[in-house]
């Protein structure tokens, strides 16, 4: 959309973009992000509220005494006798990338001026399609231009080969459980240090979550309710109710490629 925008396929020219960075994408997205940024005639702003795997991870303390976490990803759990019991409130999307952006679109005149925030869901991703949630930024509207063209994922691609210009990685934090076992394969073979630390991520979650006042049970990141490091991923996801045929996640509001 950026590479089509700065084309001149898509009207008009942005005034920026922002990318909100939980720093716990993989590498091969910020190798992505560095590239595009040569292409573009508009800046791209990095900005970030912290490291997600950390800030999820720490244990903090109430005033009155009780140990809780913040910003979970939607990790999938069980209860103290080892059956499903659902998933996690996602907290990380409105925390690390929703807020961020907002704050920086403000930074940069937006609530005065009024601004429309472009958005990369395709047509193959129409479920995730929303405006601008009520109360969220009144001064702000949504617009999806792969939408208006009609663009599916696949004919994306194919612009992006048909202007010689590479392939490019999904936008996504490394442990994120909307990952479907494509994507979960393609991390573990393609990019295996980033697999690596997904693991470890999982344990400290756990180790986390085994110290948070009231919570009885185990958090997973996958939801075969198995460690990463002991699941198969050559499993097809197509039974996953949390992801639509494509393999996009239902519930994803489509702003962590923004």
């Amino acid at each position: 959309m950026a590479l089509m925008a700065a084309a001149g396929e898509i009207s008009p020219m942005p005034d920026c973009a922002i990318f909100a960075d939980t720093q716990s994408e993989p590498k091969s997205v910020y190798d992505w992000l560095s590239w595009l940024e040569t292409k573009l005639p508009f800046p791209v702003h990095r900005i970030s509220k912290g490291d997600l795997a950390a800030d999820s991870t720490r244990l903090r303390l109430s005033r009155g005494g009780k140990y809780y976490q913040k910003s979970s990803p939607p990790a999938f759990t069980i209860d103290e006798e080892g059956k499903p019991s659902g998933i996690l409130m996602r907290q990380c999307t409105e925390d690390y990338k929703l807020n961020p952006i907002f704050k920086k679109m403000r930074e940069l005149g937006a609530k005065k001026t009024k601004a429309t925030q472009w958005i990369g869901i395709s047509m193959d991703e129409l479920q995730r399609v929303r405006p601008v949630r009520k109360g969220q930024a009144a001064w702000l509207k949504n617009r999806w231009p792969l939408i208006e063209l009609r663009m599916t994922r696949q004919h994306c691609i194919e612009w992006m080969a048909s202007k010689g210009h590479p392939k490019p990685p999904r936008s996504a934090c490394i442990f994120c459980p909307y990952h479907n076992n494509d994507e979960w394969r393609r991390l573990k073979l393609e990019e295996p240090l980033e697999f690596v630390k997904a693991v470890e991520y999982e344990r400290r979650l756990q180790e986390t979550f085994n110290c948070t006042t009231g919570f009885r049970g185990t958090v997973y990141l996958h939801r075969d309710l198995l460690p990463l490091d002991k699941v198969d991923f050559t499993k097809p996801s197509e039974n996953l109710e949390m992801f639509d045929e494509h393999g996009f996640a239902v519930e994803c509001e489509g702003m962590c490629g923004t």
